[in-house]
Order: structure tokens, then C-alpha cells, then sequence
């Protein structure tokens, strides 16, 4: 059934046709005088370059207070205590084991994490469009469109990720929904506008196969009412709600990110290095501006080359796309002590690490499993 034939009642037959795309075909929107370029770019999502960020001298620091800090020792007390803090939090482990174990030896280090976070603001604009319910339109005529980053809005707090959108000034255009064309309805896909579809139960033959009696699902009339369109014949366009037309506008993303490197020193324990990097460490050093210079002089040398690398990769990554609105690098001490510990003859190892004393222990003796996680 051809478009022609379908349309004489008002309703347009998209039982055949495929998916509308997310927008009209441009050519079916005027160019803007502000917006030439994004019409050229295409349909996909336009990037813009970034507003440049402004420097500052780099500043001389001191790590005197590194080399005279200490971390509290691990004794034997504070090392049996974290375990059966853990133990306890812990179904199937015996807190038996943590009270009657004797400990052997203790293998203390100080790590030190060095993070990165950069908070930036991305801008993309992407034609969009809503069911137009007659209200003012704020077209064209109203005055050019302002450039994308020029469009004044709040920042969310330092360093927490949102997303929000807005609707362009003087963007607006009104068309004829290119769903329905116009019409509001469409014929519905199940019964192609009968409202009507054949009957499951006797396939339209009015009667059961080797049965005499009528359908009785159908009442012998071998149709039932269509259950897509509730027996209309027609649905409403999904596209324009039933309103004929669409309000199309430029639509302005903006995306703030915090984008994060991190880096913990070498050490030569068996702690999974995941663990390390989400434990709770002793701030010793924090920088926070607009831009953070790398650290050159660290007396680690690998935390000066961990800064000077997740610098770099930042401004890699975000120097085309982005406008970096603030950097923050810290460093932390994070405590690590390896446990050696002798239970009915056998030796066992555990580690705490943190300064909320963690525990990290793969071999615990007396564990039942019920399908609590090991960690």
C-alpha cells in the first residue's frame, strides 16, 4: 500500500518504513547565520576548542617535612587487633585462629601515592527536537545565536562530575513532524489499520480444526481486536504526541569531568597493588590551581616521574576537546606491614595496610566457605 493511499483517510501507513533517525534531514532546517558551521560539520556531535587556561610561575617547594616524617610503628598488639577486627567482620572465619596465633615477624614499609585529579568542562551541540505545543518560539528572528562558550552558565563544585543541558538561544525552529508528515497518526503496524488481526485460537476459520462448535475465543467471526492499537486502526505518532509538528533547536551539552591518574611507589610485599591505591593514606603534600606544575625534585624519584607523566597525559588528553577549569596533585603516605605468623605448626602471612589498618590475608587457617568474598 502506497503513501498516496494510506494518506486519504490522514493517516500516514509506516508499517513498512523503517526507524526514524534521531533528526530531520538537514536540509529540512534553515541555516542558522551564528550555526553555518555545525550544518557543515554534519550529524554527529561537534566539538569546540577550549578557552585557554592561564599559568603561573612555578612555585620552589621544601621536602624537609617528608624526610623527618614518620609513621606510627606496627607493634604485635596493633597488628592482632587489626586481624580480629577483620576477622570478626568476616562470617566464616575463626576468631580463634587471630587469638591464639603467635606472631613471628614484622616487615614494615611506607608507600607513598601520588594523584592527579583535573577537573575540566567540554561543550558539544547537537540539533535536537520536542513535540511543539504552540508557545513563543525563540527563532532566529529574535537576534543571533551566541558561540557556545560564550553562553554563561553555573559550574557545579570543583571536581564533581555533572551533565546538563541547554537549549541555545534564538535556535529554534518549527517544522512539520517528518514521523507522521503532519498528520499526528499513523497506521498501526499490527492489523495495518483493520483494527482488527485474525484470531490466535482458530487462525481465522472460525472453528477449531475437527471441531463442529464456533471459536469460542473469537465468537465465530474468525477476527479479534488488535491489541497494538486497541481496535483504532491508528496510533499515535511516538514523535510528535499527536501535535503535527516538532520545535527543533540546538541543544548544548556541557560535561564536567574529573578526570584522575594515579600512581603508587614500588615495594617489594605481596599486596595487590589495588588495594593500595584505594587505601586511606596520611596526606603529606597537596597542590591545587588552576594549573599544578610537575614535581621535579621529590626525594622518590619514581613519584617526580609519576608527575611529570599523568601532567603530560592530561594535557594530552584534553588540550583539543576540553578547557581545564582546576588540577589538584597530592601525595600520601600509605602505611604497609607484612605479618608472619605460626599457628599449630604451620606459618602463615597477612598484611595491614592503611592508616585504618586494613587487612589483606589469602591463607587464614579454619575457613568455611559460604560464599562470603575473601579479601
Amino acid at each position: 500500500m502506497t503513501t498516496e493511499t494510506s494518506s486519504r483517510n490522514g493517516v500516514v501507513d509506516l508499517s513498512f518504513e523503517a526507524e526514524s533517525p534521531l533528526a530531520p534531514p538537514t536540509e529540512l532546517l534553515e541555516r542558522l547565520p551564528s550555526y553555518d558551521w555545525l550544518l557543515q560539520a554534519g550529524r554527529g556531535q561537534t566539538f569546540f576548542p577550549p578557552l585557554e587556561a592561564l599559568g603561573r610561575p612555578q612555585e620552589q617547594r621544601s621536602w624537609s617535612s617528608f624526610l623527618e616524617h614518620r609513621v606510627p610503628v606496627m607493634t604485635e598488639d596493633v597488628a592482632r587487633e587489626a586481624l580480629l577486627s577483620f576477622v570478626n567482620s568476616k562470617c566464616c572465619y575463626s576468631s580463634t585462629v587471630a587469638g591464639d596465633l603467635v606472631i613471628r615477624e614484622l616487615n614494615q614499609q611506607t608507600l607513598c601515592r601520588y594523584r592527579l585529579e583535573t577537573f575540566s568542562e567540554s561543550r558539544i551541540s547537537e540539533w535536537t527536537f520536542q513535540p511543539f505545543t504552540n508557545h513563543s518560539v525563540d527563532g532566529p528572528q529574535r537576534g543571533a545565536s551566541p558561540r557556545l562558550w560564550d553562553i554563561k552558565v553555573q559550574v557545579p563544585p570543583m571536581f564533581q562530575e555533572d551533565i546538563r543541558k541547554f537549549q541555545v538561544p534564538h535556535s529554534s525552529l518549527v517544522k512539520e513532524c517528518h514521523k507522521c508528515h503532519g498528520r499526528g497518526r499513523y497506521k498501526c503496524s499490527g492489523c495495518h489499520g483493520a483494527g482488527t488481526v485474525r484470531c490466535p485460537s482458530c487462525c481465522g476459520a472460525k472453528r477449531k480444526a475437527k471441531q463442529s462448535r464456533r471459536c469460542q475465543l473469537c465468537a465465530g467471526s474468525g477476527r479479534r481486536r488488535c491489541s497494538t492499537c486497541s481496535g483504532r486502526g491508528n496510533k499515535t505518532c511516538a514523535t510528535c504526541k499527536g501535535e503535527k509538528k516538532l520545535l527543533h533547536f540546538i541543544q548544548l551539552v556541557i560535561m564536567w569531568k574529573n578526570s584522575l591518574f594515579e600512581f603508587v611507589s614500588e615495594h617489594r610485599l605481596n599486596c595487590p597493588r589495588e588495594l593500595l591505591a584505594k587505601a586511606k593514606g596520611e596526606n603529606l603534600f597537596k597542590d591545587e590551581n588552576s594549573v599544578v606544575y610537575p614535581i621535579v625534585d621529590f626525594p622518590l624519584r619514581d613519584i617526580s616521574l609519576a608527575s611529570q607523566r599523568g601532567i603530560a597525559e592530561h594535557s594530552a588528553a584534553l588540550a583539543s576537546r576540553a578547557r581545564v577549569l582546576q588540577q589538584r596533585q597530592t601525595i600520601e603516605l600509605i602505611p604497609l606491614t607484612e605479618v608472619h605468623y605460626w599457628y599449630q605448626g604451620k606459618t602463615y602471612v597477612y598484611y595491614i595496610y592503611g592508616t585504618d589498618h586494613q587487612v589483606y590475608a589469602v591463607d587464614y587457617p579454619e575457613r568455611y566457605c559460604c560464599g562470603c568474598t575473601i579479601v
